[in-house]
């Protein structure tokens, strides 16, 4: 999962508020306003319309969309086919109750959900968030462990990583690292979670170091952890599978998953991937593990799924898991009102049809490896880049101060975030997705550029032109 921090967050009050100030379009909010806005002392932009890679404000500007949202809306903006299925479920019946019933739908998208995995994942359970997949997630990990025919009711320890995003309730933002969001209920959430080292090789692996060694430093890190904290009092590991917004679309090394999982499987405990951001498309296969050589016990994902057009998530269970709940009590201990909610399932099944008969994976494929290009031409030799990284559809640029030695900026100077502001100038009209705190929990800026599945190479080549503009806005 990812997500951003704001300079309120990243900055002192003073100067987060200046930054704020500042933000193009942005209003002092007036006694209309009835939205708690994330930025109480702006008003943001207010989107009256979308069309393919724009969307449309009430002032009339077209804004270059070229960050689907949170690497949400993958098909672009008003696709008709997914409001038609939307429209053909509403009529049919919107909403039923999980707990005991199920719904067409739903098994419809489940069904395709385990089909696309080639039977590697056996069950899904679908939700509305990213972040309740992820507790539904961890919840499953402790309960896995009471179900075994020799229970281990002592396996509710976590171990997750660095720079890491999972959501934002106490339980998920407890799993994740992302240190602004965490800052102030540090002391209310729960203390069974530690978190290791990302795999960054930009920051993180020595000079003289092989990718091999790295990885096998990385996976050592790992199991001395479980040592640290008893192997047995552990249920799981956690990680992104492409680390998404938060440390800024980092692929794992080759060999790093598959050597995570060996460590998990040496000390019996779960291997969870986190695909809310990275899958269902957005790096170039539908499910991210695929191109890693490793298959987990749980799967959550989320963005791609729906692509925007209703709420929707899903967690994906492995038959391991799913056998040992058939054996032990048969139920999980879990259910949330809108679970499988049939409207939903309806748009993500489209969706999902969509991705496959518009051939949009393969799409992402070329157009992200040309975007790697374009974007390495146009600011790889930019003083202040330290960093472009990606796959399939999916990028970020690090920026720096100092490229010899790599030292980020500070944070109260909120470059990220700058960088975002220039973008959406009129005279730019471009959408990116401004992150901090990558380099160390606090310090560190880059932008995340996430397009359409179905963008062109003209829009690609429009997405490099505009950002390569918004950063030579504030970095020179």
């Amino acid at each position: 999962m990812g997500d951003y921090q704001t300079p309120a967050v990243v900055a002192s009050a003073t100067s987060s508020a200046d930054a704020a100030a500042s933000k193009p379009g942005a209003e002092t909010t007036s006694p209309q306003d009835a939205i708690l806005y994330r930025q109480l002392r702006q008003k943001p932009l207010n989107i009256v319309g979308g069309r393919g890679s724009y969307i449309l404000t009430d002032d009339g500007r077209e804004i270059l969309d070229a960050t689907c949202g949170a690497a949400v809306s993958c098909l672009g903006h008003s696709d008709e086919r997914v409001h038609g299925a939307i429209l053909e479920q509403l009529q049919k019946i919107p909403y039923c109750y999980s707990l005991y019933f199920t719904n067409s739908a739903a098994e419809q998208l489940a069904r395709f959900l385990v089909d696309s995995t080639g039977g590697k994942m056996s069950r899904a359970s679908i939700f509305c968030s990213g972040t309740e997949a992820v507790e539904a997630a961890a919840k499953m990990a402790i309960q896995y462990f009471t179900e075994l025919t020799v229970p281990q009711p002592q396996r509710v320890k976590f171990i997750s990583r660095q720079q890491s995003y999972h959501g934002n309730t106490l339980g998920s933002l407890a799993i994740g690292h992302h240190v602004a969001r965490r800052g102030i209920y540090e002391e209310f959430l729960s203390k069974n979670v530690s978190h290791i080292s990302q795999c960054y090789p930009y920051r993180n692996m020595k000079p003289d170091e092989s990718v091999d060694a790295y990885v096998a430093r990385l996976a050592q890190e790992l199991d001395d952890e479980f040592h640290r904290l008893g192997p047995d009092t552990v249920c799981a590991f956690v990680a992104e599978t492409m680390a998404g917004a938060t440390l800024g679309c980092v692929p794992p090394l080759p060999g790093y998953l598959k050597a995570m999982k060996q460590v998990c499987e040496r000390h019996g405990a779960l291997f969870i991937l986190d695909e809310v951001m990275s899958g269902m498309g957005r790096t170039g296969t539908l499910h991210a593990w695929e191109q890693e050589d490793v298959v987990p016990d749980l799967q959550t994902i989320a963005k791609g799924l729906g692509a925007g057009y209703v709420p929707v998530a899903g967690l994906l269970f492995n038959k391991r898991v799913v056998e040992t709940l058939t054996q032990g009590t048969g139920s999980f201990a879990h259910s949330q009102t809108y679970q499988g909610h049939p409207v939903s399932c309806a748009a993500a099944y489209k969706v999902q049809t969509i991705i496959q008969e518009d051939n949009l994976l393969a799409n992402v494929r070329a157009m992200g490896e040309y975007f790697g290009q374009l974007l390495s031409e146009k600011l790889g030799g930019h003083p202040h880049v330290g960093d472009i990284r990606g796959r399939g559809l999916f990028w970020a640029i690090e920026f720096v101060e100092d490229k010899s030695t790599k030292k980020p900026f500070a944070p109260s100077k909120a470059v990220a975030w700058k960088v975002h502001e220039a973008g959406l100038k009129p005279e730019h009209c471009i959408s990116l997705m401004p992150g901090n705190g990558g380099a160390d929990g606090r310090n560190g800026d880059h932008i995340v550029l996430a397009p359409a599945y179905n963008t062109t190479k003209e829009e690609v080549e429009l997405i490099v032109e505009k950002t390569a503009l918004a950063v030579k806005d504030v970095l020179g």
